[in-house]
């Protein structure tokens, strides 16, 4: 495995291991937020559950009181002459013991008071009423929904009983309960927000509320009387909105025994949720804060890992060139004296002097001076090496040239390097010697120039000396020299003569 590839592999088990430890962590959190809303939701449950327990028992209680008033009463009345005379007579005695403002009337047959303890009791016709229809019907005992009275305008229920005497029907008690008796019972459940305590009777009529509704509600296609109750005489359901208010709460119910009634008490979903929220407010800002520092843990680890890698790559990389680089360099040296063997060993049977020797030799050291140069071993810039060459050549035959360089900087490679710099060495002498033959001044334009599409470059150098017949020209050590060079750089060449001597080569240099 090489480096690059363990280090991938320990991003991938630290990014694998990072994202499962995060999984983990947000896990946890999500049971406990999911524990704490059903915690929260019993807690809710129970406190409406004792609270409708509560309602139960003042129902109860107001249950006792308006039925046993209305007995009183009616043991009270039975040695006395029911007729209308125009007054009402006081009823202090048989209603003594009731709650303030809770009123006790009879009324004869026709609806007609008879007795009252309303200091504020005015006519009114009462014959419409359910509580007097179904008494006089032929209900023995009668409990109202929530009424709005005639005579003061108040929300009120009222207790009714009937009246018989010597089996005929002589008329109807009746006790008059102001619906916000049941605010007391409210203060005492208090059950935070917008809550409510309330009791209807077993057909699914409204009795009492508080705080008080805006009108009266029948509740028997309700889920309450449709599902619930008939499920159980007591418990909790969630009303996503209530038939009242439209509220959401959670409702807690309870039949009241001996009774017409069903207690409520329906607790405010959002105010006793609200516990939940901030604790899941609380865990989201522990999980947006883990999140946000394993996003930081990770692009630092990724960041670390990355720079390894690349350090590694490098490093790998570098180790790669100096080894083939050392390889090349004895190699180099090996083949550049089995050059110069070569070039003496030619120079030694030909008419060529010491200085073409020497002339071809130093070429090949500026080579060398290429790659030493710079650092970069693997490639040399052709435009630097060939000018480096013909100022060389140049100066070891003292020659008075002007030259003109138009060269592109493209890569040559280290093996190709020797030969383009024998070439043009001997391109460059043979211009000084025999353009020039009487050491006269004049002109050499060199020039390189990238010919892309093809991967190819075109080397060109021309003077502007006495030229020669290229036709006549004799095979020596330069031509020969010519073209191994140009062999070793993949191209062709031509001399043409023409106002002097131009020189054009197609090479491959790298």
């Amino acid at each position: 495995m090489t480096m690059g590839e363990s280090t991938r592999s320990v991003s991938k088990v630290a990014a694998v291991a990072t994202a499962a430890a995060l999984v983990a962590l947000l896990s946890i959190l999500g049971t406990w937020a999911a524990q704490s809303y059903f915690a929260t939701i019993n807690r809710a449950q129970e406190r409406a559950m004792a609270s409708a327990k509560i309602v139960s028992s003042h129902v109860s209680w107001i249950h006792q009181m308006g039925i046993q008033a209305v007995r009183r009463i009616d043991d009270a009345l039975r040695l006395t002459d029911l007729k209308f005379d125009g007054s009402i007579r006081d009823m202090d005695v048989a209603t003594q013991g009731l709650p303030e403002r809770v009123q006790a009337y009879v009324v004869d047959a026709m609806g007609q008071t008879l007795y009252s303890t309303d200091p504020d009791i005015k006519p009114v016709d009462i014959t419409d009423r359910d509580y007097f229809t179904a008494i006089r019907d032929g209900q023995t005992e009668y409990v109202s929904s929530l009424l709005i009275s005639r005579i003061n305008g108040e929300q009120i229920f009222v207790f009714s009983r009937r009246i018989v005497r010597q089996g005929y029907f002589m008329g109807a008690i009746m006790v008059s309960v102001p619906a916000d008796i049941t605010r007391p019972i409210w203060e005492t459940v208090d059950l935070g927000g917008n809550y409510a305590v309330s009791f209807v009777r077993d057909d699914g009529m409204l009795v009492a509320r508080y705080p008080l509704p805006d009108t009266t509600l029948d509740m028997s296609g309700y889920v309450l009387f449709t599902k619930y109750l008939k499920e159980a005489p007591s418990g909790t359901y969630f009303a996503e909105a209530s038939p009242m208010d439209g509220v959401r709460r959670v409702v807690a119910y309870r039949r009241v025994e001996g009774t017409p009634f069903v207690a409520m008490a329906a607790a405010d979903y959002d105010f006793l949720i609200k516990p939940f929220r901030q604790t899941l407010l609380m865990l989201g800002v522990v999980a947006v804060m883990i999140i946000g520092a394993a996003t930081v843990v990770g692009w630092w680890i990724r960041q670390l890992l990355g720079a390894q890698e690349r350090q590694s790559t490098q490093l790998a990389k570098a180790l790669e060139t100096n080894e083939m680089l050392l390889r090349e360099i004895h190699h180099r040296v090996k083949n550049n004296l089995q050059s110069v063997i070569s070039l003496v060993r030619l120079q030694m049977r030909g008419s060529e002097g010491f200085d073409a020797l020497n002339s071809r030799i130093k070429s090949m050291i500026a080579v060398h001076e290429q790659i030493y140069k710079h650092d970069e071993y693997a490639e040399i810039d052709a435009a630097e090496l060939i000018r480096a060459v013909v100022c060389s050549a140049i100066t070891a035959h003292d020659a008075r040239l002007n030259v003109e360089f138009d060269l592109q900087s493209q890569p040559v490679s280290a093996e190709k390097a020797t030969a383009l710099a024998l070439l043009v060495n001997e391109v460059v002498t043979n211009a000084i010697k025999y353009a020039y033959p009487d050491g006269n001044e004049g002109g050499l334009w060199i020039a390189l120039i990238a010919q892309e599409k093809l991967g190819k470059s075109l080397l060109t150098i021309r003077d502007e000396g006495v030229g020669y017949d290229i036709s006549s020209a004799t095979s020596g050590t330069g031509t020969r020299l010519v073209d191994g060079s140009v062999r070793q750089l993949d191209g062709t060449y031509e001399f043409q003569s023409q106002a002097g001597t131009q020189f054009s080569a197609t090479l491959t240099l790298v």
